[in-house]
């Protein structure tokens, strides 16, 4: 019978050359995006996987400029950041509710907000839609910010109590011993101890609402209010031919994801084993 040593040593360099292939599939495609970017279109087609002569960043700055870029990036800066900021606000205070104390109809309340992680978009958004308008707030950032911090609470919420559960209760109680009220030990105590869980919920929002396309797209008309995917629809159905500026736009949008992403990463894996290990 062969033993469990063995089985890793066979399964383990099988999981990690699939792996490894599976990384390749999406950095190739990247990468040659933003070598493209500095080509031609004319060497885009007679070369596409050769390297670019030279690195100009010229192309870069014309789509920046010709896109309105710049307006789109704020636009998606602002709405992000904001939304990003109410589902920690709300989901860090529901979790240390759900999790610190027993009050009635708290099961009832947690089964309602997982709805949220159930239901999908389609399901209410005709109703979504109709407020709105009757609300007046389409074409305003709050179209986009109320349905994100919506859309982002459940999910934190569920991760944030995770973590929370797996905190020693002694903790909350000495502090309660000394004095400490609700809010003190939620502010003082709790949030200090969820940053990794928060950092975590933090990144994922945010990539969540930087990308999200469809709400974008119905909601917002006036293109001095667009976010950058549907700010790069638009850019994309004018620049359909020349794909060198619209490898470059691509390029711009991306890549700063993507770093922040990589700088976060040991928060990110911080925040999500954390509460397996304790």
């Amino acid at each position: 019978m062969v033993s469990v040593a063995v089985r890793v040593r066979i399964i383990r360099p099988l999981v990690l050359t699939a792996l490894a292939l599976l990384a390749l599939a999406y950095i190739v495609p990247l990468i040659w995006m933003v070598l493209s970017s500095f080509k031609t279109n004319t060497a885009i087609f007679s070369t596409p996987f050769a390297l670019p002569t030279h690195i100009d960043l010229t192309r870069w700055a014309t789509a920046w400029d010709i896109g309105n870029l710049g307006r789109y990036a704020l636009n998606s800066i602002l709405i992000t950041t904001v939304s990003v900021l109410a589902i920690l606000g709300v989901s860090s205070a529901a979790a240390f509710a759900f999790s610190r104390y027993r009050f009635r109809g708290s099961g009832l309340m947690l089964g309602l907000l997982s709805l949220g992680l159930i239901l999908p978009l389609q399901s209410y958004f005709i109703a979504q839609s109709t407020m709105f308008t009757d609300l007046e707030l389409t074409d305003t950032y709050w179209a986009l910010i109320i349905p994100y911090t919506a859309m982002g609470v459940p999910l934190a919420t569920y991760l944030l109590k995770v973590y929370l559960d797996a905190l020693p209760e002694e903790l909350f109680e000495a502090a309660r011993i000394d004095g400490a009220g609700d809010l003190r030990i939620y502010a003082m105590l709790a949030l200090p101890l969820l940053k990794p869980g928060l950092a975590t919920v933090a990144v994922f929002s945010a990539l969540s609402c930087w990308n999200e396309f469809l709400l974008a797209l119905l909601y917002i008309q006036d293109d001095a209010l667009r976010t950058i995917p549907t700010g790069l629809l638009a850019f994309s159905t004018r620049y359909v031919t020349d794909y060198s500026l619209l490898f470059a736009a691509l390029s711009i949008i991306t890549l700063p994801m993507i770093a922040i992403y990589v700088v976060f990463n040991r928060q990110i894996t911080e925040g999500i084993t954390a509460g397996s290990l304790k």
